[in-house]
């Protein structure tokens, strides 16, 4: 099968080409302009074109040579306070991006596409908990508003030309080579704090929650819905919700460090809770998360620690 991968330098994409090209089966190339992912992350054995998302004649070019099957989009400009600071841009990466690639890839045999969505920012304050597909999505960031519309155009897309697709509603997403410099991944920045040796700052009393879910786990969730015929949304996540302290003495004990968080004021307009449901994942993907946070932390954390150690 031809897959082509969005974003398969960064931090799920890498993870989710090398699954891929570990199956044996699929023809996988990628496509990122490595703002934020990695060249050395990149599997050598996917064919890579350095291109923008946002250049439609470059991607029409790409598209046309590699007639993808089924497409993974998982490139994103994934900082939401960059979103709500510039909506803009958001728009342009998330919103024209995606539909330059959809344009080009449906005139060259397009069946399928797994969406990288979000299960946190799209369905805002919860009523319920944990959220389950069927909550009402009222995004109050234009991240959040980004991938609710991507996920409008994919319906449009399966109705008027029949191309299928899952809209992976991930919830936190954590583990190793993940970015810890940016807004994003606030495992990885607690990790490059704590083996930094500087004091970690919590917003707020640190009593948030969120649904924290393995890379590796989402990386099986994503495979399984490459070859599915579940269509629509799809929740990942576990279910559980951990608080921003809970998180910290997990990892400043992986870290062997006694240090107390530091708290700062909240962060205007963040939710107090945030978790979601999959038993659908399970019942459409045969997929549920196996990888317990605690082991999910001090993995990520000697992937951290390991690669400190080789940069010295």
């Amino acid at each position: 099968m031809r897959i082509l991968v969005t974003g398969g330098a960064g931090f799920i994409g890498s993870h989710t080409v090398d699954a891929l090209v570990a199956a044996g089966v699929h023809e996988v190339a990628v496509i990122d302009n490595l703002s934020a992912g990695k060249r050395d992350q990149l599997n050598p054995r996917a064919r890579f074109y350095e291109a923008d998302i946002r250049d439609a004649a470059e991607v029409g070019r790409i598209v046309a040579s590699q007639r993808p099957e089924v497409m993974v989009h998982l490139a994103a400009q994934m900082d939401v306070r960059r979103s709500v600071a510039d909506p803009a841009f958001d728009a342009q990466v998330n919103l024209v991006g995606f539909l330059n690639l959809m344009e080009a890839a449906r005139q060259h045999g397009l069946r399928r596409v797994v969406f990288s969505s979000t299960g946190g920012a799209i369905y805002g304050e919860q009523d319920t908990f944990p959220a389950a597909e069927g909550h009402p999505c009222r995004p109050v960031s234009p991240y959040g508003v980004a991938k609710f519309s991507t996920e409008s155009y994919l319906f449009f897309y399966q109705a008027q030309y029949g191309i299928d697709y899952a809209a992976m509603r991930y919830a936190n997403v954590y583990g190793p080579r993940q970015d810890p410099h940016g807004e994003a991944g606030v495992v990885a920045i607690f990790c490059g704090r704590l083996l930094e040796d500087k004091i970690v700052t919590i917003f707020g009393d640190g009593e948030q929650t969120r649904d924290y879910v393995y890379v590796g786990d989402v990386v099986r969730a994503n495979v399984a819905a490459v070859t599915s015929t579940a269509t629509g949304p799809i929740n990942i996540g576990t279910g559980v919700e951990t608080s921003v302290n809970r998180l910290y003495g997990i990892l400043a004990a992986a870290a062997e460090s006694d240090r107390p968080a530091a708290y700062a004021a909240a962060r205007p307009g963040e939710q107090s809770r945030s978790v979601i449901a999959a038993a659908r994942a399970g019942r459409e993907l045969g997929w549920h998360p196996e990888v317990t946070l605690d082991d999910g932390l001090r993995l990520t954390y000697r992937f951290f620690q390991q690669r400190a150690a080789k940069s010295r």
